[in-house]
């Protein structure tokens, strides 16, 4: 198992080798596996970039993400713009039904509201915005309408750990409560803890995951 000293020392070499980060700016502190990123960045797509980054690292249990967004002056827009530039990249999501997601923004923050059927149309919808110049986070109210049976999710998110993670798979619970999918147990690094809550996420009627699944 890494020291917190040796996960810090991870987490500063990823974001070095990352070419979208500037690690420059960037502070990293751990205490019993949870890192804390400090700091400011360019854009909300460098801020996204500097969690996955860290999250790559072996050893980090949790993250706590202290950023600022700073824009730069050429990344500066009002408002109109932003929300106009949403709109429009949301019409091009094949994925997405015509006109299922809102757009709002204030102050750079783009809220995204609406419903949709499944978790890879609210996550296509994300992407499509995230990257636009001027906005400053990104805040997700897209709710996920259920279609189906939900006596059938249980046996179908188990099967998808099964074939996914057979390791950990054993070691997972899965509970449903109504559209809410429970997530706990035990697994041997983040990747897997996400591909557990990726499994639970595609199927279909999933409206919220609780993941409490520990890393160990």
């Amino acid at each position: 198992m890494k020291t917190d000293a040796e996960v810090q020392q991870d987490v500063l070499a990823e974001l070095r080798w990352e070419p979208s980060v500037n690690a420059a700016h960037i502070g990293v502190e751990v205490g019993d596996g949870i890192v804390t990123l400090v700091g400011h960045v360019n854009s909300y797509a460098e801020k996204c970039a500097v969690e996955h980054a860290a999250l790559r690292v072996s050893g980090v249990k949790a993250l706590a993400v202290e950023l600022d967004v700073k824009l730069s002056g050429s990344n500066v827009r009002n408002d109109a713009d932003i929300a106009h530039a949403a709109d429009n990249a949301l019409q091009w999501v094949t994925h997405l039904p015509k006109d299922a997601v809102k757009v709002m923004v204030e102050g750079g923050r783009l809220t995204l509201s609406g419903d949709v059927d499944w978790e890879y149309q609210r996550q296509a919808a994300i992407g499509a915005v995230r990257d636009l110049i001027g906005v400053t986070a990104v805040s997700d109210q897209i709710a996920i309408k259920p279609k189906v049976s939900m006596s059938a999710v249980k046996a179908d998110i188990e099967a998808a750990l099964k074939r996914r993670a057979q390791t950990d798979a054993q070691n997972i619970s899965v509970e449903v409560v109504g559209a809410e999918v429970k997530l706990t147990g035990t697994v041997h690094s983040w990747s897997e803890r996400e591909l557990a809550k990726h499994s639970a996420w595609g199927t279909p009627g999933v409206k919220n995951v609780v993941d409490n699944i520990s890393v160990v």
